[in-house]
């Protein structure tokens, strides 16, 4: 995710749809960075979230209307203290009236003061997002220098699917903070791929070897690579949370098809991430009919044998080849009697060859699906590495594309 180094006033607009409480995380997301964020919702966005939240969450007060604390005229001073304002969700309503210059409401009065960039984040059912009014409305809005950013394809209110989904805060934020002084675009140009998720190594038809990884960590570094300029593209490996806009993307279930995918693709990146957690083993011989639970044998016998090892076949096939790549690995790990987790990190950075392996212990509520993360960046040349607190998993990726970018420097 795109971050800034300066403390930044922002106003979060917050229009009323159903997506309005994702917007709760976006706001959490941007006070995580430090930055002051003053909410401002419609009349409508409060019978989705109430103002008591906004007000807890940002530490400001709240109001809908131009007729609240008229003596410090928030809706003039709001729009010109801001440094950007992002409107998420941006609904239908919403885009309509601040392409027409409608001053109707404090947001509206806010969008016409603030000379600041400005982001909206569509969320609307998929045919008042196609509807020839909201595109002309979008626009016209792009046409003024206004992000519009595309909403995500995926379920929808009820059981309504297709384009319309608000994209995930992460990507609000990256693409937001990422026009703040031209935010840090120090990928630009750049091609990378990175993986995510967990593979399937399947026992019968119904049954697998797999992990609990979600393809959030791998999903956060494609969000900020893209954010600071990258090409990506990003091979999913059972990933089931929606995908952000503007990358390319590929799907995988097992081991062997993330590695032909990865090898494909990988050729001509500049960087791979190998973020995906791929199942250590498989089973010799796939039934290829369901295996039946017998009332006479208590147990089985399933014969594992280790999958391949991708990660150092790439480092191989670079210094084979003498690619110019910066290879990232993964070790999520739990220490033991014999080493620690970062010992263990150690050992394996050292098997694999690879120029930076990202070391996080995991457990339970510790790295696997959740929505932050720990962990120790270690680089190979020269030997080091840099702590990382506990912080959302979009703070990690840029600090893994901070230490990519040294390397790219080095090259």
């Amino acid at each position: 995710m795109a971050t800034s180094s300066r403390h930044l006033n922002i106003v979060l607009g917050v229009g009323g749809g159903i997506a309005a409480y994702k917007s709760a995380s976006l706001l959490r997301l941007l006070k995580e960075q430090g930055h002051d964020v003053h909410v401002v919702p419609t009349v409508a966005a409060l019978n989705f979230v109430g103002a008591a939240t906004w007000e807890a969450l940002s530490g400001h007060p709240v109001s809908a209307t131009v007729w609240e604390n008229v003596d410090e005229v928030p809706h003039v001073r709001l729009g010109q203290e801001a440094d950007l304002v992002i409107v998420a969700p941006a609904t239908a309503d919403l885009l309509s009236r601040a392409a027409q210059g409608s001053a109707n409401d404090l947001l509206t009065n806010v969008l016409l003061t603030a000379r600041c960039p400005v982001v909206f984040a569509p969320a609307m059912h998929t045919e008042m997002w196609t509807h020839a009014a909201t595109q002309k409305n979008v626009a016209t809005l792009r046409s003024r220098g206004v992000v519009v950013i595309d909403p995500a394809v995926g379920r929808l209110t009820g059981a309504d699917s297709g384009a319309g989904r608000i994209p995930e805060p992460e990507e609000i934020v990256s693409i937001a903070l990422g026009c703040v002084d031209g935010g840090d675009r120090d990928l630009i140009g750049r091609s990378v791929v990175i993986t995510a998720g967990g593979t399937r190594e399947y026992i019968d038809p119904v049954r697998f070897i797999g992990n609990r990884s979600t393809g959030k960590q791998g999903i956060a570094l494609a969000v900020t690579a893209a954010a600071r300029g990258a090409n990506v593209t990003l091979i999913c490996a059972n990933v089931s949370l929606p995908i952000p806009t503007g990358i390319t993307v590929v799907h995988v279930e097992t081991g062997p098809e993330l590695r032909e995918q990865v090898l494909a693709h990988g050729r001509n990146a500049e960087a791979i991430v190998m973020a995906a957690a791929v199942a250590d083993f498989t089973v010799t011989s796939e039934s290829f009919t369901k295996i039946k639970k017998s009332d006479s044998e208590q147990s089985i016998s399933l014969e594992l044998v280790k999958t391949a090892d991708i990660l150092k076949e790439l480092v191989t096939r670079r210094n084979n080849e003498h690619l110019r790549q910066v290879i990232v690995g993964f070790a999520a790990e739990t220490g033991d009697a014999s080493a620690t987790v970062l010992e263990h990190g150690q050992a394996k950075l050292d098997r694999k060859g690879c120029d930076l392996l990202v070391v996080n212990e995991v457990g339970k509520n510790l790295g696997f699906g959740t929505d932050d993360n720990a962990a120790v960046i270690i680089t190979r040349e020269p030997r080091a590495h840099c702590e990382v607190a506990r912080t959302s998993k979009s703070n990690l990726a840029n600090s893994i594309w901070d230490e990519v970018r040294i390397h790219f420097e080095r090259s």
